[in-house]
């Protein structure tokens, strides 16, 4: 025997029951669940999907955290319309980003455009990216393989441990807003895009561009 729920104006019904009575019960409910959840319920602390040996964001060594050294980024897709998407990537010290086109959300596609990407950067810069639990990384070994950049996973539901990334999707709202068919965009129209938000000067960083920022730190590390 076991114990089902039916909710209505904010009240709720527990009952027990077995066989056709059972059935009966279970068709009065609007979402046919055996069991509704609490709206307080979290899934905090479990897997979004399964990531294979990918190493926690706890593990990135404290030059990522003090942004002494360029070279390390953080990722993401922003979404748009028509299953669309666009890679993101931003360098923490500078706040140097990147736009990548990809032609799907499949992780063999993700994986090949951020690898192509990535390789047209100076090895200085190329030293780590976090990113978070989404499968679209799930072949996260081949892109290390590819560009020599380890790869960091945030935590179950902390989108905020990038949050360099984070503000920087928010940023780029303003050329691609919520609803936008991003497909329609070239590589080289993503690199004018990112252009003028790289050489546009931000308070966190002093008023300085993000581009000479970089620049500065790529010249401290030869």
């Amino acid at each position: 025997m076991r114990t089902y729920i039916i909710g209505a104006d904010n009240r709720s019904l527990f009952i027990q029951a077995r066989g056709v009575l059972k059935k009966e019960l279970l068709g009065h409910l609007r979402s046919r669940r055996r069991m509704r959840r609490s709206k307080h319920a979290s899934t905090e602390g479990q897997p979004r999907g399964q990531i294979i040996d990918g190493v926690s964001i706890r593990d990135r060594p404290a030059d990522v955290h003090d942004r002494a050294i360029p070279g390390h980024w953080e990722g993401d897709l922003i979404a748009g319309s028509q299953n669309s998407h666009i890679a993101t990537l931003v360098e923490r010290r500078s706040r140097f980003t990147m736009l990548v086109k990809v032609p799907g959300k499949d992780t063999a596609s993700v994986v090949t455009a951020l690898s192509q990407h990535v390789r047209t950067l100076p090895a200085a810069l190329r030293r780590s990216l976090t990113w978070d639990r989404g499968m679209e990384l799930a072949q996260h070994k081949q892109l290390t393989i590819a560009t020599k950049v380890q790869v960091y996973f945030c935590g179950p539901q902390s989108p905020w441990q990038r949050g360099t990334n984070e503000n920087t999707n928010r940023l780029l709202r303003q050329y691609f807003p919520k609803g936008t068919d991003l497909s329609r965009y070239s590589q080289e129209e993503l690199n004018a895009i990112v252009l003028r938000l790289n050489q546009r000067p931000r308070k966190t960083l002093g008023f300085q561009a993000p581009a000479d920022i970089l620049a500065e730190g790529v010249a401290l590390t030869h």
